[in-house]
């Protein structure tokens, strides 16, 4: 048995710890927002939180996360009827075309803001680099990180977050 916590559940699997932890999340959990891309960890479709960080569910073994807690696109809403201040910049840019790499990138993008509330656009092309958007969506996407970075909701969502970080 592998204890992890997904999405603030706490979850006991009977799975082989080598699985990769995407298709533990999509086939064990039925949770389908996370994408499978390429499988080799180089497109960013299957990103997901553990322990906060940004990593590639394809090639991550579930023995990698026993223990931690992750947190995939479904968790990040801050309330039932309220969207992360980073899905609703999504929707307000209009970010996705096919959006099938959309989840991935939310969740770097997220990772981005928890690390940098303000970030400059070094800091958005280096947090970005590993995501895929087969479509080129990328100036919608930058808009809508500095979108979510500027808002009043995800101030006060990255300063909390930054200042966890910084002290916790």
């Amino acid at each position: 048995m592998v204890t992890i916590v997904v999405n603030g559940v706490m979850q006991q699997l009977d799975v082989d710890p080598s699985t990769p932890l995407l298709w533990v999340i999509r086939e064990q959990l039925k949770l389908s927002g996370t994408k499978f891309g390429c499988g080799i960890a180089q497109c960013g479709a299957c990103t997901v939180h553990l322990d906060g960080q940004p990593v590639r569910a394809c090639s991550t073994p579930l023995a990698a996360a026993a223990g931690k807690t992750v947190t995939t696109i479904e968790g990040i809403r801050l309330g039932p009827d309220q969207l992360h201040p980073v899905q609703q910049a999504w929707i307000d840019e209009q970010v996705p075309q096919c959006g099938y790499c959309q989840s991935g990138q939310i969740m770097s993008a997220v990772a981005l803001l928890d690390a940098h509330p303000n970030p400059s656009d070094a800091d958005i092309d280096l947090a970005m680099r590993g995501n895929v958007c087969r479509c080129g969506t990328y100036p919608r996407i930058r808009r809508a990180i500095k979108r979510a970075a500027g808002t009043s909701d995800a101030v006060a969502y990255f300063e909390g977050a930054a200042a966890e970080v910084r002290h916790g």
